[in-house]
């Protein structure tokens, strides 16, 4: 029995900006994928597209922008919150580890 995962679907603008990253001297491909949660194997698909057809490259339709904004936004929220309470953890323990020492 195969477990095939839905696949992903990515705007024009996201991976232009994926293969771009990508191009910057002191970036390597595999880090730019993990970084974008990408497999590193569509992103050397991405940039031979834009090699082969530069502004052409890319016509289908992925993820809609107001899309791809929301799920970003989302995460934003989602990431600033556990943010804080890693904050509050620290000085907890922080806290814990001072009363240890009196």
């Amino acid at each position: 029995m195969s477990k095939n995962k839905p696949r992903n679907s990515y705007s024009r603008e996201f991976k232009l900006e994926a293969v771009k990253l990508s191009q910057q001297p002191d970036r390597t491909v595999a880090e730019v994928a993990r970084e974008l949660g990408v497999r590193e194997n569509d992103l050397h698909t991405w940039r031979k597209a834009v090699a082969d057809l530069g502004e052409n490259a890319f016509p289908g339709r992925g993820l809609k922008s107001q899309d791809q904004v929301a799920q970003l936004k989302r995460e934003i929220a989602q990431l600033r919150e556990e943010n804080e309470i890693l904050k509050k953890a620290a000085i907890f323990f922080a806290k814990e580890s001072g009363d240890s020492n009196s």
